[in-house]
């Protein structure tokens, strides 16, 4: 495929989703960004079956660099999910939850 359509695709991909996680709700931010990790996992996988597929030395650096953001994206959806989580009052150790 042509550099300049893929270039194309990617830019109306990323608007599209700039503009439909700017419309979601405050307290749907939590679920949509397990949403985004699952999606990010799959991504890694993918650059990993492109990775290994590759040919050309320039389709591995690309695929590399595939691999290790995708790698970063999944790891910080993580570690930001686990932070919000904590942030939610628990249970006491009788069983009853916070008020």
């Amino acid at each position: 495929m042509h550099p300049l359509i893929l270039f194309a695709i990617f830019a109306v991909a990323s608007a599209g989703g700039y503009f439909l996680v700017k419309g979601v709700p405050g307290r749907l931010h939590l679920p949509l960004l397990s949403g985004i990790n699952a999606i990010s996992g799959i991504t890694a996988l993918g650059a990993l079956v492109a990775t290994a597929a590759a040919v050309h030395y320039g389709s591995r650096v690309l695929g590399y660099a595939a691999i290790i953001l995708s790698m970063a994206a999944l790891a910080g959806g993580f570690a930001i999910t686990h932070r919000v989580l904590k942030s939610f009052p628990g249970k006491k150790e009788g069983g009853e939850a916070d008020d």
